[in-house]
């Protein structure tokens, strides 16, 4: 199952919108989600019932409004919808542990103007129990090239694993980067190639229909992912790599991309 969040803002319908075809692309079924304060959930009566009707019936319309958009894009996977009582990153996590994959938009109705990336987003993407996805709105549906970061580190494999898997789900184009440092002692640069080519060799076996591209760039992992991103339609990171710090939900590069990327941003849960 996919789970998809979605509160009434463009960027959510959007997810919505992407969290279909992706349900499409996998043949599972699609839950849509939004949630709100457990006491509006619950209350029927008092002074606030009057007021907790209308914020339920504002999230019927929030969610009726995504599963049209879900089934208006992919009119043969299955939808649900669902509300869930507390708040939207508590809620969202712990629903999605039943989820094979999380989605959200990139901003929503209670983002902050000039801020790159909402506060639910990067908070599921750093608590989330699966893979997160947060969607970027796009001016094009074509599918397009996958990117995949991958520096040598033990979350690499889960990464391109996910990466090879979307491609080949889009007909696909991988695009494998490594980026490495220009100076000083690089680690991946001394014990990563080798892991890395033998996951390479491995997944390329098991998707031979994938048209694989690999990259060696010098400069800083968040400005080569970045541009090796432009014009993708995804790319994929790992949650952690190489030089986290321990307690970090996220990694540094994650952590970045999430503000920064330029296209949908996948964050592969990786083992910490």
């Amino acid at each position: 199952m996919i789970l998809v969040g979605v509160d009434g803002s463009r960027a959510g319908l959007e997810a919505a919108g992407w969290a279909a075809r992706e349900a499409e692309l996998r043949a599972v079924p699609l839950l849509v989600a939004h949630a709100m304060p457990r006491w509006a959930y619950e209350t029927e009566a008092g002074r606030l019932a009057e007021v907790a009707a209308w914020m339920r019936e504002g999230g019927r319309s929030v969610l009726a409004a995504a599963e049209e958009r879900a089934r208006g894009d992919q009119p043969k996977i299955s939808v649900r919808t669902t509300f869930l009582p507390d708040d939207p990153r508590t809620a969202l996590i712990e629903a999605a542990r039943d989820s094979e994959l999380l989605v959200v938009g990139s901003h929503g109705l209670g983002g902050v103007r000039g801020m790159l990336v909402g506060s639910v987003a990067y908070g599921v993407a750093g608590h989330a129990p699966c893979d997160v996805v947060v969607v970027r709105q796009t001016s094009s549906t074509a599918a397009g090239e996958i990117v995949a970061g991958a520096d040598g580190s033990p979350a690499s494999p889960r990464v391109l694993e996910f990466a090879f898997a979307e491609a080949e789900l889009r007909g696909g184009r991988l695009r494998v980067v490594h980026a490495r440092a220009q100076q000083g002692f690089d680690p991946v640069a001394q014990e990563g190639p080798g892991a890395l080519k033998e996951a390479l060799s491995d997944l390329r076996a098991r998707h031979p229909d994938v048209t694989v591209a690999e990259e060696s760039v010098h400069g800083h992992p968040v400005e080569v992912l970045r541009e090796a991103a432009a014009g993708a339609e995804l790319l994929v990171v790992g949650s952690h790599g190489h030089g986290t710090f321990a307690g970090m939900v996220l990694g540094s590069v994650s952590h970045a991309l999430l503000h920064h990327a330029p296209c949908s941003l996948a964050v592969v849960r990786t083992a910490r």
